[in-house]
């Protein structure tokens, strides 16, 4: 993978996690600011999902296990898209620490897809 997507990629997940959990610790329900930031994640992640097929096109196969690499994806992307879901149907502050956890969870994630595909 590319390394300034990636930083750029966990920086962004991490950033929005900590504005859905800080959110939800004052007791806010969810709202534009967290579900379009947890949506934005997912966005994210189907930029590094285009990446991810066209790096090999351009003779920058993955190092590392890339079924390995592409679950984690899919599970990253079935993460976001399940508690954005969750947070439109159950309006409770639980719902928006539960993005914030996701979303920190998912830069995690990207930073492992990055180790992963660099075969360190």
């Amino acid at each position: 993978m590319i390394e300034w997507l990636t930083v750029a990629s966990a920086v962004y997940a991490a950033a929005s996690g900590m504005i859905s959990v800080i959110s939800g610790i004052r007791g806010n329900p969810p709202r534009d600011l967290t579900v379009l930031g947890t949506l934005s994640v997912a966005v994210v992640l189907v930029v590094i999902l285009v990446v991810a097929i066209v790096q090999p096109l351009v003779g920058n196969p993955p190092g590392g296990d890339a079924l390995e690499f592409w679950l984690y994806l899919v599970t990253a992307l079935a993460m976001t898209i399940g508690v954005t879901l969750w947070a439109l149907v159950d309006r409770t502050r639980f719902s928006t620490i539960a993005m914030g956890v996701v979303s920190l969870a998912i830069a995690v994630m990207i930073v492992r897809m990055s180790i992963i595909w660099t075969g360190a």
